[in-house]
């Protein structure tokens, strides 16, 4: 029988749907205002970026349908990974003040236009008889995923004076990604550098939410 459900469900895209499932605990967690745990689904919703891409390879044969619902997926699932969740978050956080509101929404716009300038690029990349090297045109939204959760934990060290910070932080992210520079696709080298550096902020991030919740 014809499966008639819309969408893929194989195991190419299980990582991806899992970031975005962490990505909406976090921003229930940053509403309710356990900003840590709101952290820790940041990272992990960035972990499995990290290697969605890689899973999704692993499948030597997909139809051109299965490619490009994969180009789509994995940006919808990060505009709200690393538009959505850090914009609400610095909005929470700040006490629901009215400019990081409209910090964050300009922060997420420019995630959105990035993301779907990205797809533009890949797809194109994808149709050419000779597949060219992955290259990304202004800072990948996934950085913020590293960033936020730092100037997290240097903020409640009490090591800046406010949380002006945060909007900061957005402001100058939400630039770098419509930025006109072009970054190359990190070596296996880099990625796994990113990821070492992304794993111990995690570990840090997870024993500081524990220790709040004792």
């Amino acid at each position: 029988m014809k499966d008639k459900r819309i969408g893929f469900y194989d195991y190419t895209v299980i990582l991806t749907y899992m970031g975005m499932l962490l990505a909406c605990a976090g921003i229930i967690k940053a509403v309710d205002g356990a900003y840590w745990d709101s952290c820790v689904c940041l990272m992990l919703s960035g972990l499995c970026d990290t290697f969605d891409g890689a899973v999704a390879s692993t499948k030597k044969m997909r139809n051109a349908r299965e490619k490009h619902f994969g180009i789509q997926i994995d940006s919808l699932s990060d505009l709200i990974s690393f538009g959505v969740l850090p914009a609400v978050f610095v909005y929470c956080i700040t006490g629901f003040n009215k400019t990081a509101g409209l910090i964050g929404s300009l922060f997420t716009l420019c995630a959105l236009i990035r993301l779907a300038y990205y797809n533009v690029l890949e797809l194109e990349r994808q149709s050419k008889p000779e597949k060219e090297d992955k290259i990304y045109l202004g800072i990948p939204v996934t950085v913020v995923a590293l960033f936020l959760p730092l100037v997290f934990m240097i903020y409640e060290k009490g090591l800046f004076g406010n949380d002006y910070c945060f909007m900061i932080l957005l402001g100058i992210m939400g630039a770098g990604f419509l930025a006109p520079v072009t970054i190359k696709n990190p070596s296996i080298k880099g990625k796994a550098v990113l990821v070492v550096l992304g794993i111990t902020e995690l570990i840090v991030l997870l024993l500081k939410a524990k220790a709040g919740a004792v």
